[in-house]
């Protein structure tokens, strides 16, 4: 599977939550593909929510959004997302404007997490750099 979403924006918010450390390529790479992993699977839940409700497209509530975030202040594009909900979902499916926003949303808060408990194991292992294990052993400890 490639990998939809461009690193530089998952890059930034390494960098959001690193302070002085340097983030390596690997990274942001490891973070994308699990984010992306994790976009599949809430889009291919949410598609089970709209195919129960006997809708076509989904909707921002699928994703547990009482209202839509403002798109304007998230680092992950609304495109790449777009396309990452589509991955596991049948090509029946629609993703509504505000569904893929409100995925964005869930999915920078999920990058968040994992950037700052990235950042405290380099830190913890007398690292400079955030490395692709950082993010791996996050997501080893936290399941």
């Amino acid at each position: 599977m490639s990998v939809e979403l461009p690193f530089a924006p998952v890059d930034t918010i390494i960098r959001r939550h690193a302070g002085d450390l340097r983030v390596s390529a690997d990274a942001a790479e490891e973070l994308a593909r699990r984010i992306q992993r994790r976009g599949a699977t809430l889009a291919a839940d949410a598609a089970e929510r709209a195919d129960a409700d006997g809708r076509k497209t989904l909707m921002a509530g699928d994703f547990g959004a009482a209202s839509t975030p403002d798109d304007a202040g998230l680092a992950l594009p609304v495109a790449p997302v777009d396309r990452i909900a589509r991955l596991d979902v049948d090509d029946r499916f629609r993703v509504s404007e505000d569904a893929r926003v409100a995925l964005a949303d869930l999915l920078e808060a999920y990058a968040d997490d994992a950037a700052r408990g990235a950042a405290i194991l380099a830190e913890h292992a007398g690292r400079r750099t955030v490395q692709a294990e950082d993010v791996a052993t996050y997501f080893e400890l936290v399941g």
